[in-house]
């Protein structure tokens, strides 16, 4: 199974913010789409960068009581990895685990066109398995 497909089942909404927004904008957002990271983005359609709930725990760490203040370009993640809707749930299974992170931008031509998270994954690579033991059984009680 690939991204494409996960995207298909899911839906392609991404929810974004924007740089010069505050961390209290960016929190009270997590809190209301009940997820652990948004894609930061000046257009929607370019990804400037990733916030994700351990950039707002780090952050707060540093900060204190300030934190809620700052500006989400002042915490987010630069580096983003990013995915295409070709790749595989296997490979990008892979680079979470490697990597340490938990959620995919997925980027078609350059343009943000969805995301793709760890529960995401798993939840697709669970189908899959679910799938491939239905088949089996209906199989082994067809020649029994």
């Amino acid at each position: 199974m690939n991204v494409e497909t996960i995207l298909r089942n899911k839906g392609n909404r991404v929810a974004t913010i924007r740089p010069e927004a505050t961390l209290a904008e960016a929190v009270d957002t997590l809190d209301r789409e009940r997820i652990g990271a948004l894609v930061v983005s000046e257009d929607g359609a370019a990804v400037d960068g990733i916030l994700s709930e351990r950039d707002i725990v780090i952050a707060l760490a540093r900060s204190g009581e300030r934190l809620l203040s700052c500006r989400v370009e002042e915490v987010m993640t630069r580096n983003v990895v990013t995915c295409e809707p070709g790749d595989t749930v296997g490979d990008l299974m892979a680079e979470m685990t490697n990597r340490r992170i938990r959620h995919f931008p997925v980027l078609s031509d350059g343009r943000l066109c969805g995301i793709v998270s760890i529960g995401d994954l798993v939840k697709s690579r669970l189908d899959e398995v679910e799938f491939e033991a239905d088949s089996l059984r209906s199989f082994i009680a067809g020649n029994a």
